[in-house]
């Protein structure tokens, strides 16, 4: 075996102790997408429908929404959790780049975490994402006593294109079906709180991530369409309480994005805070070294303090 053949080998078994042997045992096509996945494997992946999710177009990895669990080192009873939505602009989802940073943070506050892999474009439009989302959270609620959850404290948290995501499940949710036949879906798939991290808000000129639109929506989208998917637009009294944070150096997804949402939400008497940092570009996460950037995370640690989501 020459280095070269060395070298895919060792990827390959890499590859399939990640997908396979380190998640444990579930049912089959619920591994993790290998190829974008975290380096940080789950402790569980679980399928948010036993079968066929609703339109899915195959039975690939990609066809199949998943969450991928993360719990604290010491988990608690009646624990926090958070749905994360990683970005993307919808045509990919940064597992390593945002879900893990998150999912670090999020279990050092002892919260629990569920990473979520929905599908997204081009193979699939709206609304495929939000019915993965709102199921996600319904999962979440519905399981809360497998995972030694509170339900009545499952958050989401979103990143770019993932912000808008969760921004979706905060304003187009519903309370659940209670003649359902599957009990997941009889409980609310309303999040009790959301955090946006330089989301996409409006599909709409001028202030829309034309990307995001695209993959979402497709390239021809009716512009009724768009607006009615510009989450600003759907806020009320009844949307969660909500963290956002951007920076006015972001020339990708601008500012007015988290503002917007912001104000919407303020009209709405809902409450919200809201960091817009004068520097730094799109996707800073959550802020690295920055000595300035790093200083949103624990912002946002009061923030779930002073509402009674963290202890």
């Amino acid at each position: 075996m020459n280095r070269q053949q060395g070298t895919v080998f060792r990827r390959t078994l890499v590859g399939l102790s990640f997908s396979l042997a380190a998640l444990g045992a579930r049912p089959a096509g619920a591994q993790w997408n290998v190829s974008r996945a975290a380096s940080v494997p789950p402790q569980q992946v679980v399928r948010l429908w036993t079968g066929d999710a609703p339109g899915a177009q195959g039975k690939e990895d990609s066809d199949i929404p998943a969450l991928g669990v993360y719990l604290p080192p010491n988990p608690k009873p009646h624990m926090p959790a958070v749905v994360v939505c990683p970005g993307g602009g919808y045509r990919f989802l940064s597992f390593a780049g945002e879900g893990e940073p998150a999912q670090r943070y999020l279990n050092g506050l002892g919260i629990a975490v569920f990473v979520l892999k929905s599908r997204f474009g081009p193979k699939y439009h709206y609304p495929v994402e939000l019915q993965d989302v709102l199921r996600a959270v319904r999962t979440v609620r519905a399981r809360a006593g497998d995972w030694h959850v509170d339900p009545t404290r499952v958050g989401i948290m979103g990143f770019s294109a993932g912000g808008h995501l969760a921004s979706m499940a905060s304003t187009m949710f519903d309370t659940g079906n209670v003649k359902a036949s599957d009990p997941i879906e009889r409980v609310s798939s309303r999040p009790d709180f959301a955090v946006l991290a330089y989301a996409v808000i409006t599909m709409t000129d001028p202030w829309r991530h034309q990307g995001s639109v695209d993959f979402l929506l497709g390239e021809h989208a009716d512009s009724t369409l768009a607006q009615s998917v510009s989450t600003d637009r759907r806020v009320t009294a009844n949307t969660p309480p909500t963290f956002l944070f951007h920076t006015n150096g972001d020339d990708a997804v601008p500012a007015e994005n988290s503002v917007m949402y912001y104000l919407a939400l303020r009209k709405a008497g809902v409450k919200a805070e809201i960091h817009v940092y004068q520097n730094g570009p799109h996707a800073v996460v959550l802020g690295g070294d920055d000595p300035v950037l790093s200083t949103w995370p624990p912002l946002l640690t009061n923030w779930l303090k002073v509402n009674g989501w963290l202890p």
